[in-house]
């Protein structure tokens, strides 16, 4: 068991000299028979930005075939997430910048880092994402429901979206990441979007169990909002292959309430 770093680590990394299993099969590091590279996905990365507001990307990792090492998968893994601590980068570049050179310094050769594959999952249609809302945030943990205030109510019914939750599983210490959708029909106010917001950034370093964060997140917004109606979705990505979707709604809809889809795909895996 490896206890999960509370702050950016490249000293994390393990490389694993090709020599030796090539060797074993008669392959001269020297002089390759082949071409290639070895290319690796990243679901789980984030970081803060330079107002502290929480990041969450997917990246591919190029290796080439003539680096003479391997990283060590979870060397690799423990690395990336060691980005999950407090350190702050100015732009997404910067931390790109971070990575290739610290791979590439691992593996002896130039590595290529590319943010964005695949894409992450945007939602039901019409639904607004709080996720490029401009606040600043440092606040991420415990859980502030203080955080939360409502407006008005304006409209009928409104769809939220974000892909920023990010928690810690109680148990093991990994990360845990979730999309999550809201649907409401307000009675006399709707959440403020940058207050919603700044309530998810309050989890980034909570540690909860998925069930407990989103029906958390649910009754609060109820307790905050009081409104007609309130469902959450939490699509909690999978770790082992199991991905775990959590629902939770305060009672019956109001008759004649239009509920969309929540516009989230089942997990496949790979097939």
């Amino acid at each position: 068991e490896v206890a999960y770093p509370g702050q950016y680590d490249p000293t994390l990394l393990f490389p694993i000299p090709r020599a030796q299993a090539r060797g074993e099969i008669g392959v001269d590091a020297a002089a390759l028979p082949f071409i290639g590279h070895d290319r690796w996905h990243a679901y789980e990365l984030s970081w803060l930005d330079a107002r502290g507001k929480p990041v969450v990307a997917t990246a591919t990792l190029t290796v080439p075939a003539t680096s003479p090492h391997l990283i060590e998968s979870k060397s690799l893994k423990l690395y990336l997430n060691s980005f999950n601590g407090g350190q702050r980068y100015d732009s997404a570049d910067a931390v790109r910048a971070v990575i290739v050179a610290d791979l590439s310094a691992a593996a002896g050769a130039p590595v290529d880092v590319a943010f964005g594959l695949p894409p992450f999952v945007e939602g039901a249609d019409g639904a607004e994402s709080i996720d490029g809302l401009d606040v600043d945030i440092d606040r991420y943990g415990p859980p502030d429901a203080s955080l939360l205030s409502a407006d008005a109510a304006a409209i009928v019914e409104e769809t939220l979206h974000s892909a920023l939750l990010k928690s810690n599983c109680p148990v093991t210490g990994q990360p845990d990441f979730a999309h999550l959708v809201i649907d409401y029909a307000p009675q006399d106010s709707i959440v403020e979007s940058k207050s919603l917001k700044l309530f998810l950034g309050s989890f980034r370093n909570h540690a909860g169990f998925h069930e407990d964060c989103t029906v958390g997140i649910g009754r609060r917004l109820f307790d905050e909002m009081r409104p007609r109606w309130l469902r959450i979705g939490g699509y909690w990505y999978p770790r082992g292959g199991i991905p775990i979707d959590v629902f939770w709604q305060s009672g019956a809809p109001p008759e004649g309430l239009w509920l969309p889809d929540q516009g989230v795909a089942p997990y496949r895996g790979r097939g």
